[in-house]
C-alpha cells in the first residue's frame, strides 16, 4: 500500500513540476495565448504516462502466465516441483513477504518475478534453468527473483516508466504546438495544423528512445541490487556468482517485453539493455 501511495503522489507531484516549471519559462502563457490549455495537457500526459503503466502493472501476473506458459505450481506435483516451492516459501519469509505463487514455463534458461504488490507475486523458473543448472544454481537464481518482489522493483520501475511517459507525452505536444504556431504565422489558427501533428510523432519516437534509455539504467542498478538479495538470502555469494558464470555460458531465452527488467538475464543492446554484463555483475558482486 506504501508504494502505491508513493506511486499516486509522484504522479502529482510530476504534473506540478511540469506545471510549475511551464509558468517559470513563460510557457503557459504562449500556450494560452495560442488557444492551448495548459492544464488540460498535463492531466493528458499524466493519463497517458501513467495510466498505461499502472495497468500494466495490475495485470502483470495474468499477462506473464498467458505469454510465458507459466504452470502454476504448487509442490504436490513431484518433488522437483516441492522443492522449488520450498525454496520460494523459505526466501520469501527471509524476505518477509508473502508467499509468492510458483510457476514453471517452457523455454531456454531464465526466470522472473512479476506482481503488482509485494505479498501477492509469482516468481517463475524455465525448464531450462532447472535442466542446465545444479540445485545451488538455481536456489540463487530464485533468491533473485525474490529480492525482486522485496525491495519492489515492479513498482519501483513502473512508476520510473510512467515518470518518463509522462515527460515523452507532454514535452513533445508543447514543442510540436510551438513548431506549429512557427509555421502558421500569420495565418488564422483555428487548431493545431500538420506541423504540430508530425513533430509531436517524431518527438514521440525520440524521447521515447531516450526514455528507454533511461529506464533500462535503473533496471541494471536494480539487477546489481537484486544480485545481493541473492547473496544475502542464501548467506554467501558464490551460489549467484556460479549461477550467473553458469548463465554467461548460455543460450539465454528471451522474455516477452513487459517481463524482461524483471528476468534473470537478457539479450539486448547494452544501452537498451535491462541487465548488465554478466560479467559486471559478477565482479561487482566479488568486490561488494
Amino acid at each position: 500500500m506504501k508504494r502505491i501511495l508513493l506511486f499516486v503522489a509522484t504522479n502529482l507531484a510530476v504534473v506540478l513540476v511540469l506545471g510549475m516549471v511551464s509558468r517559470l519559462l513563460g510557457v503557459d502563457r504562449y500556450l494560452t495565448a495560442n488557444g492551448l490549455n495548459l492544464g488540460a495537457l498535463l492531466a493528458f500526459a499524466a493519463i497517458m504516462g501513467f495510466g498505461g503503466a499502472i495497468i500494466s502493472l495490475l495485470m502483470s501476473k495474468t499477462i506473464a502466465k498467458w505469454s510465458s506458459g507459466v504452470q502454476v505450481i504448487t509442490g504436490n506435483e513431484g518433488p522437483d516441483e516441492a522443492w522449488i516451492v520450498n525454496t520460494v516459501q523459505r526466501f520469501a519469509q527471509q524476505a518477509n513477504i508473502g508467499m509468492p505463487e510458483v510457476g514453471v514455463f517452457q523455454g531456454e534458461p531464465n526466470a522472473f518475478a512479476t506482481g503488482a504488490f509485494k505479498n501477492n507475486a509469482l516468481v517463475a523458473v524455465s525448464t531450462g534453468l532447472l535442466q542446465g543448472m545444479t540445485r545451488e544454481e538455481v536456489e540463487a537464481v530464485i533468491g533473485h527473483e525474490v529480492a525482486h518482489v522485496a525491495n519492489g522493483d515492479m513498482v519501483t520501475m513502473t512508476l520510473i516508466q510512467g515518470v518518463m511517459n509522462t515527460f515523452v507525452v507532454f514535452l513533445s505536444r508543447v514543442i510540436g504546438y510551438v513548431v506549429d504556431g512557427f509555421l502558421q504565422r500569420g495565418e488564422q489558427r483555428s487548431g493545431p495544423g500538420i506541423g504540430y501533428y508530425v513533430t509531436t510523432i517524431v518527438l514521440d519516437i525520440l524521447l521515447g528512445f531516450l526514455a528507454a534509455i533511461i529506464v533500462a539504467w535503473f533496471s541494471r542498478q536494480r539487477e546489481f541490487r537484486a544480485d545481493r538479495g541473492s547473496a544475502t538470502l542464501m548467506g554467501r555469494k558464490q551460489p549467484m556468482i556460479n549461477a550467473l558464470a553458469r548463465l554467461g555460458g548460455m543460450v539465454p531465452g528471451e522474455l516477452p517485453k513487459g517481463l524482461q527488467s524483471m528476468g534473470i538475464t537478457s539479450g539486448v543492446g547494452k544501452l537498451f539493455s535491462t541487465h548488465p554484463p554478466i560479467e559486471e555483475r559478477i565482479a561487482a558482486l566479488q568486490q561488494g
